[in-house]
């Protein structure tokens, strides 16, 4: 049985199940790339998958089942590797969970002239303003997108914030993995 919130729409529900799914396996993950396919069709046209991942007639027709994929690569740097993906038009959408580290607005005006990446992902991890976040990003075909984030400090699922502009850039790219 899922903790996962009620709510409104099949995209925002599988981002929710995605983030407790996450959430659930801890802190430090590394991180994961799912596909998004709808429930009614993956029902319909592979039973057999549908009952590995319990999903029975009873379940929900108008949702989005998330299927994790193959673990991203560590070496390669997390825009490069999304470029190099296609989904197959069984696919309705995709979704990532990633952690990061971010800064208050307030820490912008702090932030060092002339540093490269290395040394300003340095400055971020050091600043006593820091705050570990799991962001969870979703986007349909149609353009549709949402995202959960949940702050490490408030590691709950009454915490986690949503909505369709939270993190642009992640959105922007996964949507592209959709463009021919």
């Amino acid at each position: 049985m899922s903790n996962t919130p009620m709510a409104a729409n099949p995209l925002t529900r599988a981002v929710l199940e995605i983030d407790e799914y996450v959430s659930g396996l801890g802190w430090d993950q590394p991180a994961r790339l799912f596909a998004l396919v709808d429930t009614a069709r993956l029902r319909a046209e592979q039973p057999s998958l549908a009952d590995r991942l319990g999903l029975d007639d009873a379940s929900e027709n108008s949702g989005l089942t998330p299927i994790e994929q193959d673990e991203i690569p560590t070496g390669k740097p997390l825009d490069e590797f999304l470029a190099t993906i296609a989904w197959p038009d069984a696919v309705a959408g995709c979704a990532l969970a990633v952690e990061r580290l971010m800064l208050p607005p307030s820490a912008e005006a702090q932030v060092p002239k002339n540093l490269d990446e290395a040394a300003l992902s340095t400055w971020v991890a050091e600043h006593p303003e820091r705050q570990e976040v799991r962001m969870t990003v979703a986007v349909l075909r149609d353009g549709s997108r949402e995202s959960a984030l949940r702050l490490r400090e408030k590691d709950s699922p009454t915490e986690v914030l949503t909505g369709s502009d939270l993190v642009p850039g992640l959105a922007e790219a996964l949507a592209a993995t959709f463009e021919e």
